[in-house]
């Protein structure tokens, strides 16, 4: 977007009124009318465009600002796609029930919080999603924690960290997609930098819940019943592995993300065909739809049906319009604006990484939005890492250390409602225990302060 300059500038305290006019809207309406936040968005692209219009800018380049913008999520909405479609082919073959049916089969012995934090880890690289794997994994622990009488604050903890880092490291997030797209990362780069900071913090969140845990032995029988539903499903099969050790395969020889999420979605569906999953008519519905599988177990039901291009229609929405209020704020000139002012100060990879933490962590806080956290900090400081001679794979790390993993630790976000909700913990309460999300943020900015770990730009 920064090659969308206006003619003039707006003055910075202009710029910083109108930034703050348009957070508050869109943090009332997400937190205060518990609005989605696509109407919010909406209502900002009209306040922009009024503004725009008040400062006698034509339509025309108005809307070629939002067009502009919305074309820098085209990859982004690409690779979307495919992995709904992929999740449901993985569903359909088995490939991620038998992923799911290995981590519970390491479940037992008395360190539960810390098999929890790695259970719910390993489910959530293979679903790419924190949501449904605390909504139902999760559960089934918080289940086996009331058995026992263990602490729910710390196994709730113990769950979003987990939930968090598959929601950070898996190539089926949308999150992870979204940061190493917006900045234009390959996908696989992008998680591998992430290790950096990922890997020390799982291991210090993995010790800190194994001295935490209990001497007594997990209450695992909420856990065994959704493993015995796995085993029901007649999913499990040795063929469901084949797409898994494709994608790891692919991703070994640098593969594109997309020719790699493709090739084991159709890979994965046809193993689903030919072994009968179901008949090929719905099997190719699932791309879009998602698969859908009935037990007698809900949360086994809740676990399996999921996945299609349906289901990433709302993230999709919401990436569109995201990019297109950024578009705007480019093209009026309120962000040039404001980094202008700031750019001085910022010419050193300590200080600029620093401040792209502190942005993303500040809206994540004043919005309650993982995805805005991501766009707009992303779009805000490309520049600005080229210009400290630092490759965008340190930005896109940064994004996710301080944008994607702080949204469950505020109250009012959009993460921290759905998990305390269905978690029945309060987000105050597991906050003290959220080790690999407070971890995270903490590293990276360890590690743009000390250098350690930063990447030069090539150019």
């Amino acid at each position: 977007m920064f090659h969308l300059k206006p003619k003039q500038l707006p003055g910075f305290l202009e710029s910083t009124a109108i930034i703050l006019l348009i957070m508050t809207i869109i943090g009332y309406f997400i937190i205060g009318l518990e609005s989605v936040p696509h109407i919010p968005l909406l209502l900002s692209i009209f306040i922009m465009i009024t503004y725009g219009l008040f400062k006698k800018m034509s339509f025309p380049n108005l809307q070629n600002g939002m067009v502009q913008g919305a074309q820098t999520g085209l990859g982004a909405v690409l690779l979307f796609f495919l992995i709904g479609i992929l999740i449901s082919s993985w569903m359909a073959s088995g490939t991620i029930p038998v992923l799911m049916n290995t981590a519970f089969a390491l479940t037992g012995g008395p360190w539960f919080y810390a098999i929890a934090f790695g259970i719910t880890a390993i489910i959530g690289v293979a679903l790419g999603s924190s949501f449904t794997t605390a909504a139902t994994v999760g559960v089934a622990i918080i289940g086996a924690a009331q058995s026992t009488d263990f602490s729910l604050a710390i196994t709730a903890g113990a769950v979003v960290s987990g939930a968090f880092f598959g929601d950070k490291m898996s190539p089926l997030s949308d999150t992870t997609n979204l940061a190493s797209t917006v900045v234009h990362v390959d996908l696989f780069d992008h998680i591998k930098n992430m290790a950096w900071t990922t890997v020390p913090a799982f291991i210090i969140s993995f010790i800190l819940f194994a001295i935490l845990s209990p001497a007594a032995q997990m209450g695992s029988g909420e856990l065994s019943s959704v493993q015995e539903g796995l085993q029901t499903t007649g999913l499990l099969h040795w063929s469901s592995w084949i797409p898994f050790a494709l994608l790891v395969l692919l991703t070994i020889s640098k593969q594109s993300a997309f020719l790699s999420l493709a090739v084991t979605s159709v890979t994965a569906t046809l193993i689903a065909g030919v072994r009968g999953t179901m008949s090929w008519s719905e099997l190719w519905n699932t791309w879009f739809g998602g698969y859908i599988h009935e037990t007698g177990n809900e949360v086994v039901n809740e676990l399996l049906t999921q996945g299609g291009m349906n289901n990433m229609l709302f993230t999709i929405a919401l990436v569109l319009l995201a990019l297109s209020l950024g578009g705007l704020f480019f093209v009026t000139g309120v962000i040039p604006s404001i980094l202008e002012k700031v750019q001085h100060s910022l010419n050193s990879a300590k200080s600029v990484t620093l401040s792209t933490a502190l942005t993303a962590i500040g809206i994540n806080i004043a919005i309650g939005e993982q995805y805005l956290s991501i766009l707009l900090t992303g779009e805000a400081y490309q520049e600005l890492y080229e210009k400290v001679k630092l490759a965008r794979k340190n930005l896109s790390r940064t994004l996710e250390d301080a944008g994607t993993v702080i949204n469950p630790l505020v109250p009012w976000s959009v993460c921290g409602v759905f998990l305390s909700d269905v978690l029945s913990v309060p987000v105050l309460v597991y906050l003290p225990f959220a080790f690999f999300c407070l971890l995270s943020p903490l590293l990276t900015i360890l590690y743009g302060i000390t250098g350690k770990t930063l990447t030069p730009s090539s150019k």
